[in-house]
């Protein structure tokens, strides 16, 4: 499976970003427990939102209450809206299925940037 992330970009601190990721197989969001990751410079990738296939919703603490996880299977597209951002959610932000095994691909990523 491909994932394509879009929606990044360069935004000040307290503003709001809406990113999000369409897949080559159709379905996968309707029957995969689904993520958002990111990767700051010198970080390990970390799960900072997921979605199970009945809609459920958890998130990192550090994005809670200001990050929204979503998504619509008849489209085959997951979005992340992300509101109040800091400079310390600079990162690469990547959708994957929740638990990824070996040989599961990651796309490019989208470069999100909060800075003044």
């Amino acid at each position: 499976v491909q994932f394509v992330e879009s929606g990044g970009g360069l935004v000040q601190p307290g503003g709001s970003l809406t990113l999000s990721c369409t897949a080559s197989s159709f379905n996968i969001f309707r029957f995969y427990a689904m993520g958002w990751y990111r990767q700051a410079p010198g970080k390990q990738r970390e799960l900072i939102a997921d979605i199970s296939s009945g809609g459920s919703t958890n998130y990192a603490d550090s994005v809670k209450g200001r990050f929204t996880i979503s998504k619509d299977n008849a489209k085959n597209w997951m979005y992340l809206q992300m509101n109040s951002l800091k400079p310390e959610d600079t990162a690469v932000y990547y959708c994957q299925k929740k638990s990824p095994v070996v040989g599961d691909s990651w796309g490019r990523g989208t470069q999100v940037t909060v800075s003044s």
